[in-house]
C-alpha cells in the first residue's frame, strides 16, 4: 500500500502519539500496549497506519515512551511466523501478517517524559526533512471511519493554506467532554463541512460552548506549529497542549480550518468506546457479521423478555 512520492504534496509524514500507559485498560495493558489491543483481529495502531498510508503518507513516526518497543515491532517482518503459516497453507493469515510491514516506513521517536500531546508532537520536529512543510497527526484513540478525511483535509490546505483539523458534531449533552471549535463560514466554499476556526474552548459547559463541533483526533499541521509549541506556556502538570499552540497561531492570523467528518468515530481510549468499535467492526465483517448480528438479536430479545 506504499504510495509513490507526490501522491499528496500536503504531507509525507504521519505522526502517531503512542507514549501513554493505557491506564484505563489495566490490567490488560500491564504487558500489552493499548495501541496493540485488537479491534476484531487488527490492532488499533495498524488501523491508524492503514488510514495514513491510504491518504498518501510515506512514513509513520510513532512517538513512544522508553521501553515501549512492541508498538513499532508490530510493523516489522516476522519471517519465522510467515514461513510457518506458508508451510501450513494458511495463506489468508499470511496475508494479514504481512500487511502491517508493507504499509509504509515506520520509525519511532522517544518521548522521555509524558508532558502532553503538544510535547509529543514537538518531539518529531528533528525527524522531519527540511522541505516538509506540514505533518499529519493521527491520535490512535480516535478511530475515524470511513477513511478519507485526511485527503479532504489535504485538499483544503492546498487551497487555503495553514493548518486543517478534523471535527465531529457531538450531542449538546457531550460538549463538556471535548475541545469545542468556534467557527465561521468560509465565503465561496462549496463544501459546507469546511469552516474557518476562530478559536477553541476546552471542555466548556453547554452555556459557554460556541458550537457543537469537537476535535476528532486528526490534524494536518503547518510546520509553524513547532515554533508555536516553543512559545506556549505549560499548563496543568507541566504539560504542553497542542490546542494552546493552535490557538496561538489563530491569534497571529495563521489560517486554521476544520473539515467536519460525517461518518463514525469511536474512542478506543476507553473500554466502552473500544467495545463499540469492536461490535461495529464485527457487524461490518464478511466473516463474522451475519453470526454476530443473529446473536445480538437473540441476546437483546432475551433482555427484553426478562423485563416483561
Amino acid at each position: 500500500m506504499k504510495k509513490e512520492a507526490g501522491v499528496h504534496k500536503a504531507f509525507r509524514t504521519a505522526v502517531v502519539p503512542a507514549a501513554g500507559m493505557g491506564t484505563r485498560f489495566l490490567p490488560a495493558t500491564k504487558t500489552v500496549p493499548k495501541e496493540l489491543l485488537p479491534v476484531l483481529d487488527t490492532p488499533g495502531i495498524e488501523l491508524v497506519a492503514t488510514e495514513a498510508a491510504s491518504s498518501g503518507a510515506q512514513r509513520l513516526l510513532i512517538v513512544t515512551s522508553p521501553g515501549k518497543d512492541g508498538v513499532v515491532a508490530h510493523f516489522m517482518d516476522d519471517f519465522d511466523l510467515e514461513k510457518h503459516l506458508e508451510a501450513r497453507g494458511k495463506l489468508r493469515l499470511l496475508e494479514k501478517v504481512r500487511r502491517a510491514p508493507n504499509l509504509l516506513e515506520v520509525e519511532s521517536v522517544i518521548q522521555d517524559t509524558p508532558l502532553g500531546l503538544g510535547h509529543a508532537v514537538g518531539c518529531v520536529e528533528a525527524a522531519l526533512a527540511p522541505d516538509e512543510e506540514a505533518v499529519a497527526v493521527l491520535l490512535p484513540d480516535d478511530l475515524v471511519q470511513p477513511s478519507g478525511i485526511l485527503e479532504t483535509m489535504a485538499r483544503v490546505r492546498a487551497k487555503r493554506g495553514g493548518s486543517v483539523l478534523c471535527a465531529i458534531d457531538v450531542p449538546k449533552s457531550h460538549v463538556s467532554s471535548y475541545g469545542i471549535f468556534e467557527v465561521e463560514e468560509v465565503p465561496n466554499v462549496a463544501n459546507p463541512n469546511v469552516l474557518r476556526v476562530r478559536g477553541m474552548v476546552e471542555k466548556p459547559t453547554l452555556a459557554d460552548a460556541p458550537s457543537t463541533l469537537a476535535a476528532a483526533g486528526r490534524y494536518l499541521l503547518d510546520r509553524k506549529i513547532f515554533d508555536a509549541l516553543r512559545r506556549i506556556q505549560p499548563g496543568a502538570g507541566g504539560e504542553l497542549q497542542l490546542t494552546d499552540a493552535i490557538a496561538l497561531l489563530i491569534n497571529e492570523n495563521h489560517p486554521v480550518h476544520i473539515v467536519v467528518h460525517r461518518g463514525t468515530r469511536h474512542d478506543l481510549g476507553n473500554p466502552e468506546g473500544y467495545l463499540r468499535a469492536a461490535v461495529d467492526a464485527g457487524l461490518n465483517s464478511d466473516e463474522y457479521g451475519d453470526g454476530l448480528r443473529k446473536w445480538l438479536y437473540e441476546r437483546l430479545a432475551r433482555d427484553t423478555s426478562d423485563q416483561t
